[in-house]
């Protein structure tokens, strides 16, 4: 009988023993993923901002630009529609002025115009200094004049020659003054104007700077950062021909003030006064003078000149200016002595009027 056999190999299965992970490293594992997890997306995010960025600036700057561009359109068609309303009447406009400042520029163009009212008589008026002015008469018409400001009109008489007479006044031309000189008749031979016009200035943030544009009599004019000024649309003033084969000058000022602030905010109203409107010319004009003097900025002068002169130019280049009617410099050709209009003799009707509007909360 063959003996049991005992077996000493261990039955139980024998597994490689490996160190127990304990719990607190396996949280610290999680977290550095999630650190770089976060790291990864951030570094993401951020290049597709560094990358978008300038895109974004540029659709914020044109979305600013779009509104203030809205923004002076909607304001000068309201000014249009009060300047032509009855004195003390007007419109109420609501605005949303979220990144858009507006304020007044005071007196910021002067215009002077003058013109015989007859055809036998040529006068000239200078304006020696804030106190006296001088009147000369070719034909020693001219007997009295009368200064007419907004305080008040004054009058003055003198005898006829055909030297220059120096007439004292206490009139203010700080704002507008109008010279008549008239005859024995007391008919009137002359008239000649000086008008300081205010407008707004309507600024908006951007990224490189301040856009600013300016709304002034009837003109636009804009400013870009880095960019000089430009004018974009220039003052309403047109010379037509008539059926009956005459012409007329047309020339609308438009004098705006604000009175106090408008301030800033979704939605600002503001009231639009009608101060009366003014017609200062209005009949047949001969040796008619007029100039302009912006002072906003010294680029914006030169910018008005061209524009009057660049069909007399044209004309002056290609020697047909004895065919020329239209706007040509009074005496030097830059036009610094003043514009006239050419019509061979053709009778010239001149039309000034002014509109007055004032704009408050």
């Amino acid at each position: 009988m063959v003996p049991s056999l005992v077996s000493f190999v261990n039955s139980r299965a024998c597994y490689a023993s490996r160190p127990a992970m304990r719990r607190d490293d396996r949280a610290v594992s999680e977290v550095l993923g999630v650190v770089m997890l976060l790291a990864m997306v951030i570094t993401i995010m951020g290049g597709v901002w560094i990358f978008l960025n300038p895109y974004l600036t540029d659709f914020e700057d044109n979305t600013n630009w779009n509104s203030a561009v809205g923004i002076s359109e909607r304001f000068q068609d309201r000014i249009d529609v009060a300047g032509a309303a009855p004195e003390g009447t007007g419109i109420r406009h609501t605005l949303a002025l979220q990144s858009t400042f507006i304020r007044p520029i005071d007196k910021v163009e002067t215009w002077t115009i003058a013109a015989d009212l007859v055809p036998n008589e040529q006068i000239t008026i200078e304006h020696l200094n804030l106190t006296a002015l001088s009147v000369q008469a070719i034909n020693e018409s001219a007997r009295s004049i009368t200064i007419e400001t907004p305080y008040g009109i004054e009058s003055s008489s003198f005898d006829g020659t055909h030297e220059e007479v120096i007439v004292r006044h206490n009139a203010s031309r700080d704002h507008w003054m109008m010279v008549t000189v008239l005859d024995e008749d007391a008919t009137p031979l002359h008239r000649s104007l000086s008008y300081s016009l205010s407008g707004i200035q309507i600024t908006t943030s951007l990224g490189q700077g301040e856009h600013e544009l300016a709304l002034m009599n009837n003109a636009r004019v804009e400013h870009f950062p880095n960019e000089p000024w430009a004018v974009t649309s220039y003052p309403s003033m047109s010379l037509d021909r008539l059926v009956d084969g005459e012409y007329r000058l047309s020339m609308l000022l438009s004098d705006v003030t604000i009175n106090g602030s408008l301030g800033t905010g979704n939605s600002i109203g503001m009231n639009m006064i009608s101060l009366g409107p003014m017609t200062l010319f209005s009949g047949e004009a001969y040796n008619v003078r007029f100039t302009v003097l912006n002072e906003l900025n010294d680029l914006i002068t030169p910018q008005y000149h061209d524009k009057w002169l660049d069909e007399y130019n044209l004309n002056r280049a290609s020697g047909t200016l004895d065919s020329f009617v239209g706007y040509g410099p009074y005496e030097r050709a830059s036009g610094a002595d003043g514009f006239t209009v050419d019509t061979h003799g053709i009778q010239l009707y001149l039309e000034v009027d002014v509109q007055r509007v004032e704009v408050s909360r």
